[in-house]
């Protein structure tokens, strides 16, 4: 079966940036929803037509990947809110209350910098602002059901950075990217 529209597919990949400095290397095969929420826009493009055993080398810019780094995605919030064992590079699934009301609630916001009175809660993806190369290999190709469908996902977050509505909020995610 080839790659389409609606499918799910199960792919491996080895991510770096354009120095070949690796940042990724998922090494099991993933399931992700085509047509979905699941992937970027621009690697659903370069599946198309492809089928299990194929593999495909891109190079993304940042406004095809993780888009341009935000500075105003950056809020520096009171220590106080958080966990006592926060560390850099946590991540959490929105603001503690008493955060800065204008930071959006939807979002996942890693810890930057930690300060003895403040924490830097960064709400830009890790990978934003950087052009990305991308070899994926196409483990698997089928159908999607219908329940796949209609949810817009297989669950899989590497790819996103704004929270659905039914998604359950956790305390931390953990230091991975995928």
């Amino acid at each position: 079966m080839k790659i389409t529209e609606q499918c799910v597919v199960a792919l491996t990949w080895t991510l770096k940036d354009t120095l070949d400095e690796e940042l990724d290397v998922l090494d099991d095969p993933v399931e992700f929803l085509v047509g979905g929420n699941d992937l970027l826009a621009s690697l659903e493009t370069a599946l198309q037509g492809h089928k299990a055993g194929d593999t495909v080398a891109l190079q993304l810019e940042p406004q095809d990947a993780f888009g341009d780094y935000d500075d105003r995605l950056l809020f520096l919030e009171p220590r106080h809110l958080f966990p006592a064992e926060i560390e850099e590079g946590m991540g959490f699934e929105g603001l503690p209350e008493g955060c800065n009301p204008a930071a959006p609630r939807d979002r996942l916001y890693f810890v930057s910098d930690i300060y003895p009175e403040h924490v830097v809660m960064d709400g830009n993806h890790p990978l934003a602002g950087i052009a990305l190369r991308i070899s994926i290999k196409v483990h698997a190709v089928r159908e999607a059901q219908v329940s796949e469908v209609g949810k817009g996902s297989l669950g899989t977050g590497f790819f996103r950075m704004q929270l659905d509505a039914g998604d359950d909020p956790a305390p931390t995610l953990p230091p991975t990217l995928h």
